[in-house]
């Protein structure tokens, strides 16, 4: 059976007759399908833990955005007997355009329907949480505080928080632990990520794939205000290696020590208060519908 969970207010305005496209696809595909409505953070997490505990194996579409991917990917009880398939209609959609999948909710569909799952990656920390797609502190953090707390909606409103942001954060200290090696940093962000962006766009990891078994860990030092803009346009761009603040490093394993005892992280831009970032990367173990060019 595969289960379509799907956010009501993900469906209003343009959205709306998204969910009879894939209706559509699905029945011409022979696909039995349930859908399965939700309304509020954690409905989804909930709901696959319900799914993935029954016997038999299933199928949970997320029919949203990153939200909708992290609470699944914290709720699955049982790996084998699972699958995930993905139709992007969120805001950001980040983790779609690491995996390749379209935004068109008919050609996202089709994969689901034509294709095999394949196995792919996500990060393990220590506390229990998962993250599909990256997770991290610092600047990141305070923009989606800022993002949460305004007025306003979409891109435009995160795209505002951010200029705040580089405007306003001041960099903390951290230290970094990986393959043996221990620093210290006083920087902007400290981030992992299994995705290639996150925020909507900002490409902290343009070399990371999520299936070879390694986590792109992102950090960059302190940089002056008048050169904070330039260095966030060239990391919408790609260009990591452009700025010389920046370190980045391909690992299994890796931990944050942040400085104070009260801290926030983010993971698919949901916020956690106090959660340590002592995270590996689990290969392999996450069955996804991949269009055939990933495959």
């Amino acid at each position: 059976m595969h289960y379509i969970l799907v956010n009501k207010t993900h469906l209003k305005g343009k959205n709306g007759k998204k969910l009879q496209t894939v209706q559509r696809v699905f029945n011409s595909a022979g696909i039995k399908y349930e859908i399965i409505y939700t309304s509020k953070n954690g409905d989804s997490k909930k709901i696959t833990e319900e799914i993935t505990d029954m016997e038999g194996e299933h199928t949970i579409i997320a029919m949203g955005g990153d939200g909708t991917l992290h609470d699944i990917i914290n709720g699955i009880k049982n790996f084998e007997r699972f699958s995930l398939g993905l139709i992007p209609i969120g805001t950001g959609n980040d983790f779609a355009r690491a995996a390749g999948i379209p935004t068109d909710v008919e050609k996202a569909a089709g994969i689901i329907s034509f294709n095999s799952p394949s196995t792919i990656d996500y990060i393990q920390l220590s506390s229990g949480l998962r993250s599909i797609n990256a997770v991290g502190t610092g600047i990141d953090v305070d923009v989606l505080k800022r993002t949460y707390a305004g007025n306003g909606k979409g891109r435009s409103k995160y795209l505002r928080s951010l200029i705040v942001s580089l405007i306003k954060f001041k960099s903390c200290n951290f230290t970094v632990r990986y393959d043996g090696k221990e620093e210290t940093h006083f920087g902007l962000i400290a981030a992992l990520g299994n995705g290639i962006q996150f925020g909507g766009g900002i490409r902290l990891f343009p070399e990371a794939k999520i299936d070879d078994g390694l986590m792109d860990m992102f950090l960059i030092d302190y940089i002056s205000k008048p050169k904070m803009i330039g260095a966030f346009i060239k990391l919408m761009r790609g260009k990591v290696n452009e700025i010389k603040e920046a370190k980045a490093i391909r690992t299994k394993a890796a931990t944050f020590i942040h400085k104070d005892e009260k801290f926030t992280i983010q993971a698919e831009g949901e916020l956690y208060e106090n959660v340590p970032i002592e995270a590996e990367l689990i290969h392999g173990k996450l069955k996804f519908y991949l269009p055939s060019f990933n495959l």
